[in-house]
């Protein structure tokens, strides 16, 4: 692993009845070549005010988001991790699956 790849994840908390009445979409995220990656990808989505969890899945390219629908737009959620790849040295994409 590139130590200098390495990224910090971020944490959010968000009270677990928030997280019952939201939003959820799964999306399909291409690109990402390790964990760093999707932690990455983690962090973009987790930055947006109205993303009350993200799990990034490196192993089957996913993530699954629930959000506040009123907030965020699904569009938001693809552009957050095109996003999370803006130092140059690594480039994502994601295309809703569910929502």
């Amino acid at each position: 692993m590139d130590e200098n790849c390495y990224v910090e994840p971020i944490d959010k908390t968000t009270p677990e009845d928030q997280i019952r009445k939201a939003d959820s979409a799964l999306l399909a995220v291409s690109g990402m070549g390790c964990e760093n990656c999707a932690t990455r990808v983690h962090n973009s989505l987790l930055s947006l005010d109205g993303v009350y969890e993200a799990e990034v899945y490196l192993n089957m390219a996913m993530a699954e988001i629930s959000y506040d629908g009123k907030k965020i737009a699904k569009e938001m959620l693809v552009e957050a991790v095109a996003r999370a790849g803006n130092d140059g040295r690594h480039e994502y994409r994601a295309e809703l699956v569910a929502a």
